[in-house]
């Protein structure tokens, strides 16, 4: 019976522990999706993607930038991320399934990035980029971004930021 008892201690303080980084689990998140995402986006539309990103704040005279353009489109690029993550955790403090159910939870994350990107960020934008968006482009943004963007963060709350039961 002492063994039980242990156990059961020992679970209960990593749930303690684990529950309470929120900036630990924001920072991975955001870090771990933006780099995802970021990597994704370079090999599928090449290595200049973070000038596209900056060209969203600066408009299209950032793709005659340079080095400075470029370092600030990565920047913005894991700012996003980071504030999808803060999001993330800040509505999971009212809706204890997102840290419950990583996994479904995640996908409809990163497809909710991805309606807010397309549909309200890019048109917005200084590049205003509205489509017209393909099928093909439409279902294989919301499936990357469930994956590389949705499912890291929802993880990273799972594991450092679950509120205790």
């Amino acid at each position: 019976m002492q063994h039980r008892e242990y156990v059961l201690g020992m679970a209960n303080t990593l749930k303690q522990k684990r529950s309470n980084k929120p900036v630990l689990a924001i920072a991975v998140g955001g870090v771990l999706a933006g780099a995802l995402d970021l990597t994704q986006a370079m090999i599928l539309f090449g290595k200049n993607i973070p000038l596209a990103i900056a060209g969203g704040l600066l408009g299209p005279r950032a793709f005659q930038g340079g080095a400075a353009f470029y370092v600030l489109g990565v920047l913005l690029h894991f700012f996003i991320a980071c504030s999808a993550a803060a999001i993330y955790f800040a509505v999971s403090r009212k809706l204890k399934f997102l840290t419950e159910y990583p996994v479904a939870c995640g996908l409809f994350f990163g497809a909710a990035v991805e309606l807010v990107m397309t549909l309200v960020v890019l048109p917005l934008s200084a590049l205003h980029a509205m489509g017209p968006y393909t099928y093909r482009d439409l279902v294989s943004g919301f499936l990357v971004h469930m994956v590389v963007v949705g499912l890291p963060i929802s993880f990273s709350m799972w594991l450092f930021a679950r509120q205790p039961e």
